[in-house]
């Protein structure tokens, strides 16, 4: 993959970085008008800045998730001419990307992405189930040898395929070799992830309030 030209612990390092300085700050915002807590950023693959960061804006579009939204500024308010090739750069979700999400960043031609947080962590500590359902409920068919258990045990989407290698940051963390490093980083993913918990307690707040977004699934 060509973005192995960088370290996992650089690429850990700037990701977390750009998540608390950049994408926090903007979903802080977006959860009080009661949008979901998903962000994302497109980094270009050279040197690893950020070209674009954005977060969910529910309150518009049902379908301008963090990724959707991210996307589209890419594209709409990036001039062309000094806008990098998708093929150049590198695409992270706070969240790993839902079935539309997922589909966004492939026809957008981003061949390599990066999570925070999996699904079973939307479902779990976000109350958001709906990325996992949809995937279960829609996409996941069952062939005629399968049972109940073999079923769940199959992978929701390939992580590795012709189109893009996704990862979750825990997955960069095993690659990292000195044992020192991988410590540090796996403290600072934490100390990361625990920001999300206020922006979460404002969002299941907006909905208990009875906030209105334009999506069908709150």
């Amino acid at each position: 993959m060509a973005g192995d030209t960088h370290s996992p612990a650089t690429l850990i390092s700037t990701i977390l970085r750009i998540t608390e300085r950049k994408i926090v700050p903007l979903t802080q915002e977006g959860v009080k008008a009661g949008s979901k807590l998903f962000g994302a950023a497109i980094l270009t693959r050279s040197d690893l800045s950020p070209v674009t960061v954005a977060t969910n804006d529910e309150k518009v579009s049902p379908l301008l998730h963090g990724e959707i939204n991210c996307i589209q500024q890419f594209f709409i308010d990036t001039p062309a001419d000094s806008r990098p090739a998708t093929k150049d750069c590198i695409f992270f979700a706070t969240h790993e990307p839902c079935s539309l999400c997922l589909s966004g960043i492939t026809w957008a031609g981003f061949n390599e992405f990066y999570y925070l947080f999996t699904y079973e962590d939307s479902r779990d500590l976000f109350a958001i189930p709906y990325d996992i359902d949809i995937l279960e409920e829609v996409f996941r068919v069952p062939g005629p040898s399968d049972t109940p258990k073999t079923l769940r045990e199959r992978p929701l989407y390939n992580r590795k395929n012709k189109f893009f290698t996704a990862k979750s940051l825990a997955d960069l963390l095993e690659e990292i070799g000195d044992q020192v490093e991988r410590e540090r980083l796996a403290a600072e993913i934490v100390r990361v992830k625990k920001l999300y918990n206020g922006l979460s307690e404002t969002y299941q707040e907006g909905k208990k309030a009875g906030v209105e977004t334009a999506s069908a699934w709150k």
